[in-house]
């Protein structure tokens, strides 16, 4: 999970709910072309997510349930000898942001800094890790929406980490290769120490892992994972994310101050993680801690239980039962954990006024989007009872669109 919900515009997404006229695969490939004169050695890709449920258990080392958006980033690429690494980012008005050259055995954390950051930290990371980064030139284009909770921010660093894995001639699927999961952690150093950002195994993971028409039930303790089936059409359903346009100034500082109180609550407790801690002893637990880490440790215990409700309902075929689960999911965010703010909470009371079967925030917190779990013929209903209680709030119109599990990364 990530903390982020920052716009880095730099990174040309798209405009919500829509795509340009091309893919965005298609729109790096000429992109490079254009801007070096001659076409990329390859193209790889990666997506945003949704996390269906399972809000802050990621750095808990409990369970989680993402799939991937259909919006994805495309970075084209091509091998250097020099060691030097370049990267342009391809606006919706097709003008290029390109960030200073920067030589990969200079880089370090903390510079470059801005959206270059992600890019440049993957780099950093994976020649720590061996990979022989000898310098590449990249062009990265996007629809992952920006500022909105969905990942941007990983989805440009997964597609990143392919394309030099591909340049260096490693297939991460392929016998002695370092393999998907491996590849997330790597990522994930990146936003911790080359960004600066605390952040869990849940957005790379889901980027990197997730595949079409499943969730992806991971238990980031074990790293064990299981692609459980979503054909919400099949059930007459859709995925209704709600883009709030929100972000709070609170959300970084709040983000690391809830995980380093959640690291504090397991140590009292003499426990690894709070993943450790079963419900049948959470009662007694909770009396064990001082008054501020006990909301905290109650959101994850249950967060982790509803995750394996909902898994269970899942495999079963039971999609539509799972809306008590979200909504249940909202409220522990909202009053335990403290993580909502007033457009996530219109959105999510709005949805389910107008008969969406369960709702919550997803990601950080404190802005982003929501979801709604709704019957396919009362989308449009739902759609104008939010829009409405928006602007009965005098808020900012929302965005909306119908998610759908998408494939996970790959070369394009």
């Amino acid at each position: 999970m990530s903390a982020d919900n920052t716009d880095h515009s730099a990174r040309g997404s798209a405009p919500w709910g829509q795509s340009p006229q091309s893919p965005p695969a298609e729109r790096a490939e000429k992109a490079f072309t254009e801007l070096h004169g001659h076409a990329p050695e390859g193209v790889w890709s990666a997506p945003g997510r949704v996390n269906l449920i399972g809000e802050h258990t990621d750095y808990n080392n409990g369970y989680v349930l993402p799939f991937a958006l259909p919006h994805r980033t495309a970075v084209a690429a091509q091998r250097r000898e020099d060691g030097l690494l370049t990267v342009a980012s391809l606006g919706d008005d097709g003008q290029f942001q390109q960030a200073e050259p920067v030589r990969v055995a200079d880089l370090r954390p903390g510079s470059p800094r801005g959206w270059a950051a992600y890019p440049a930290g993957v780099a950093w990371v994976l020649a720590a890790e061996g990979v022989p980064v000898t310098g590449a030139d990249l062009v990265i284009s996007g629809t992952v929406p920006t500022g909105a909770g969905l990942s941007s921010s990983h989805a440009l660093e997964c597609a990143t980490a392919l394309a030099l894995l591909g340049l260096a001639g490693i297939d991460p699927d392929q016998p002695g290769g370092p393999g998907r999961p491996r590849i997330a952690r790597w990522v994930q150093r990146c936003e911790n120490e080359f960004v600066g950002a605390p952040t869990g195994l849940l957005d790379q993971t889901a980027s990197l892992c997730c595949v079409r028409g499943h969730v992806l039930f991971l238990d980031v303790r074990s790293g064990e994972s299981e692609q459980v089936p979503f054909d919400a059409e099949a059930a007459g359903l859709e995925v209704l994310v709600i883009d709030t346009r929100a972000k709070h100034a609170l959300v970084e500082s709040a983000y690391g101050d809830r995980r380093r109180g959640c690291e504090q609550a397991a140590r009292l407790l003499g426990l690894p993680s709070l993943r450790e801690l079963e419900p049948a002893g959470l009662a007694g637990a909770l009396d064990r801690l001082p008054e501020p880490l006990r909301p905290l440790v109650r959101h994850v215990v249950t967060e982790n239980q509803r995750v394996l409700s909902t898994v269970d309902k899942l495999r079963s075929g039971r999609l539509d039962e799972i809306g008590g689960e979200l909504t249940a999911s909202h409220a522990s965010l909202r009053d335990d954990y403290q993580v909502s703010c007033l457009e996530l909470d219109v959105a999510v009371e709005a949805a389910l006024a107008a008969g969406a079967l369960g709702a919550r925030m997803v990601g950080g917190g404190f802005g982003g989007s929501a979801i709604a779990l709704v019957r396919a013929g009362q989308r449009a209903e739902v759609e104008r009872a939010v829009t409405a209680a928006y602007a009965r709030h005098e808020l900012t119109a929302p965005r909306l669109f119908v998610a759908v599990p998408s494939p996970g990364a790959g070369r394009d």
